[in-house]
C-alpha cells in the first residue's frame, strides 16, 4: 500500500497542483497492467515519465557539472555525470526520499521486494523529476536535481574521490580485522524537508565510532565511512 503522498510532497519540497501526474509518476507498470479502478486515475504506468525525467536529469547535471568546474575536460565532466546518473546513485537518493514507501507496485512486484529493487527505484525518480518539471518548471526541477541528486558531490576538494565507495572498503576492513560489521545511524536531521543536512554515525566493534555530515543519508555514511578508515590507518602507523 502506498504512503501518503504529503509526506513525499514534503521531502520533495513541492506541493503538486497536479496530484495526478505525480500518481502516474509513481505507478510501476506491473500496478497499471491490473488497474481496474482501484488505484488513482494516472492514466498509465510512468515509463514515459521516466524516459522525459532520464533527458531532464542528464542535461542538469551536466549543467550543474559544468558550472562547478568550468576549467574541467570533458573526460572527467563524463565520468562525474556517469556517476551522478547511474543507478546506484539514484537508488541511494531514493531511498534517502523513502520513496519505496509511495509507489504503486502490482502484487507480484509487490510481493518480490519491488519497493526496495535498485532499478524500480532508479526508474521512478527518474519519473518523479519528469513530474516536477511538468508541475513546477525547469527552476524547481533544477533545484531539487542540485540538492538530492548532486548535493556536495563534485566539492573542490576533489570529485574523484567522492566516488569512491568507503563503506564497502570499511565492510571488507571489518572482515579483514576480524571486527563485526559496520553500524550506521542517523543521529541528526537539520534543516528544511528540501533541504536537510543529515549526521551519520557508524561503529564497528567497541573502538571506533565516527560521525560525519552530509545532504543525504548516504552521503554522510559515506564520510563517516572514511572517518572510519582513517583512524584504522593511523592506529597502524
Amino acid at each position: 500500500m502506498a504512503g501518503n503522498l504529503e509526506v513525499l510532497e514534503g521531502a520533495i519540497g513541492h506541493r503538486f497542483a497536479d496530484r495526478v501526474l505525480l500518481e502516474r509518476a509513481l505507478t510501476h507498470k506491473s500496478r497499471a497492467h491490473e488497474m481496474t479502478g482501484q488505484v488513482p486515475a494516472s492514466n498509465g504506468d510512468n515509463e514515459q515519465l521516466e524516459f522525459l525525467g532520464d533527458a531532464i536529469l542528464g542535461f542538469l547535471v551536466s549543467e550543474c557539472l559544468v558550472q562547478r568546474f568550468p576549467d574541467a575536460e570533458e573526460g572527467r565532466l563524463s565520468k562525474l555525470k556517469a556517476h551522478l546518473v547511474s543507478a546506484a546513485h539514484l537508488h541511494g537518493v531514493a531511498q534517502d526520499l523513502a520513496l519505496g514507501d509511495f509507489l504503486y507496485l502490482g502484487k507480484g512486484e509487490e510481493m518480490s521486494g519491488g519497493r526496495e529493487k535498485k532499478a524500480l527505484l532508479s526508474d521512478a525518480l527518474e519519473a518523479l523529476i519528469a513530474a516536477l518539471y511538468k508541475d513546477a518548471g525547469m527552476e524547481r526541477t533544477r533545484a531539487f536535481i542540485e540538492t538530492r541528486v548532486v548535493g556536495d558531490f563534485a566539492a573542490s576538494e576533489g570529485a574523484d574521490a567522492s566516488m569512491h565507495d568507503y563503506k564497502s572498503s570499511l565492510q571488507e576492513a571489518a572482515q579483514t580485522l576480524g571486527l563485526p560489521p559496520p553500524r550506521y545511524s542517523t543521529a541528526r536531521e537539520d534543516g528544511p524537508e528540501h533541504s536537510k543536512t543529515f549526521t551519520v554515525e557508524v561503529r564497528m566493534g567497541t573502538s571506533w565510532i565516527a560521525r560525519a555530515q552530509g545532504p543525504s543519508k548516504k552521503a554522510a555514511g559515506q564520510k563517516a565511512a572514511e572517518l572510519i578508515l582513517k583512524q584504522l590507518a593511523d592506529a597502524k602507523r
